[in-house]
């Protein structure tokens, strides 16, 4: 799978501690080589864009959609962003 990272994930992600950008590449890896790994808790959102959430640390969200072979991600940060996935 291959992983785009859209404009605004890129500002969301710059935004972040740098203990957190760790966080979440370490999350994207699992993503990549195990979408089901427990610590992911990856669920599906009440969006009709078929946009998922996945968990990053007990704070932090990452949204994104799927595409073939492509992870878009589209927002990271704490909860608040799941109000504009």
């Amino acid at each position: 799978m291959i992983i785009v990272r859209v404009d605004v994930f890129k500002k969301d992600f710059k935004k972040l501690p740098s203990e957190i950008q760790g966080r979440i590449e370490k999350q994207l890896g699992l993503l990549i080589s195990n979408p089901r790994h427990p610590s992911l808790q990856v669920k599906r959102m009440n969006d009709p864009r078929d946009i998922r959430e996945l968990r990053v640390t007990g704070s932090y969200r990452l949204t994104f959609q799927m595409g073939k072979n492509t992870y878009i991600l589209r927002r990271v940060g704490t909860h608040d962003i799941l109000k504009k996935p």
